[in-house]
């Protein structure tokens, strides 16, 4: 149904520095048309699939919703309801489907998956979550920065926890918009030093990566998957809190991000998700700003 110069966005890094912008900029202008109002129908007459092989909140309603507010029909999916589920392949779920829709979003466990399934549709594909990646987070989590902030640029990042998928997107991230990211992980639960590029810095103390930064961020210690392991994680991450102490070290009213879910009093103090001016609520609800630029974007 699309064109040979389809796109997909599989990864971060599937974007340059300038379309990232671009595509924040106009996630904004998303944002704002609808507080005021103003939706604009851009995508009327498509429809888009929504296949979840992994149990989702935020990324579920906000893709259903952005896809029905661009005017396009969302066809939410996942393998109890398919064929996937019975032995067809990833390939000729993807054929099949891009005869019916106009993109597919996928969120599954191995990234394997979705770069499969992109390879084999000729319909723009999103991965909307993998155990590698999670492009869509880091989005939100730039528009919400950028909105605080002004800017994304000049500001010092610190990534709190396991080097997860939010973590190597954010990586990403810094890589393409020339960030300043310090990475803090328990011995065994970092990066590989080839895998980060040169304005990216690794630490295993805490206090080190957070000590004059203006953004910090954290996520779950145990993702979907690694529940079997969560209490030897829980030790291994024992002092990896973001906490009034550890932002004690960053610069003053240093910004506080999780993608959530948040399992409160493990990776972040309950109290820094009550505050009055608590952040994370604005990154949530990014996710459908971002997401509704992403689908023109790569639809148009």
């Amino acid at each position: 149904m699309t064109s040979k110069t389809k796109r997909d966005f599989l990864r971060v890094a599937d974007l340059s520095g300038d379309e990232l912008r671009q595509l924040l900029d106009r996630a904004t202008a998303m944002k704002n048309q609808r507080r005021n109002g103003g939706q604009r129908r851009s995508l009327e007459g498509r429809s888009v699939a929504l296949i979840f092989e992994k149990s989702s909140t935020r990324t579920r309603v906000s893709f259903e919703v952005g896809v029905f507010e661009l005017g396009a029909h969302p066809v939410v999916l996942n393998s109890r309801d398919m064929q996937l589920g019975r032995g067809e392949s990833i390939e000729d779920t993807a054929r099949t489907l891009s005869r019916y829709v106009h993109a597919i979003v996928l969120r599954t466990a191995g990234h394997d998956r979705v770069e499969a399934l992109a390879a084999a549709a000729s319909v723009p594909v999103i991965n909307a979550l993998t155990d590698d990646h999670h492009p869509c987070q880091i989005l939100a989590d730039l528009q919400t920065v950028r909105e605080r902030r002004g800017a994304l640029e000049g500001l010092r990042y610190a990534w709190i926890g396991d080097a997860n998928n939010v973590a190597r997107s954010w990586v990403e991230a810094a890589e393409r918009l020339g960030l300043a990211l310090t990475v803090a992980s328990p011995e065994g639960y970092g990066f590989k030093a080839r895998e980060l590029p040169a304005n990216v810095w690794q630490v295993i103390d805490p206090r080190e990566a957070a000590r004059g930064a203006d953004v910090v961020i954290t996520d779950v210690w145990a993702s979907m998957g690694q529940e079997g392991d969560a209490e030897v994680r829980r030790a291994a991450f024992a002092g990896y809190q973001v906490n009034e102490a550890l932002l004690a070290d960053a610069n003053p009213g240093a910004m506080v991000l999780h993608c959530l879910p948040a399992h409160r009093g493990e990776e972040i103090d309950a109290g820094l998700l009550d505050g009055p001016d608590v952040v994370v609520w604005d990154e949530a609800e990014n996710r459908l700003h971002a997401q509704k630029a992403l689908l023109e974007f790569l639809m148009r």
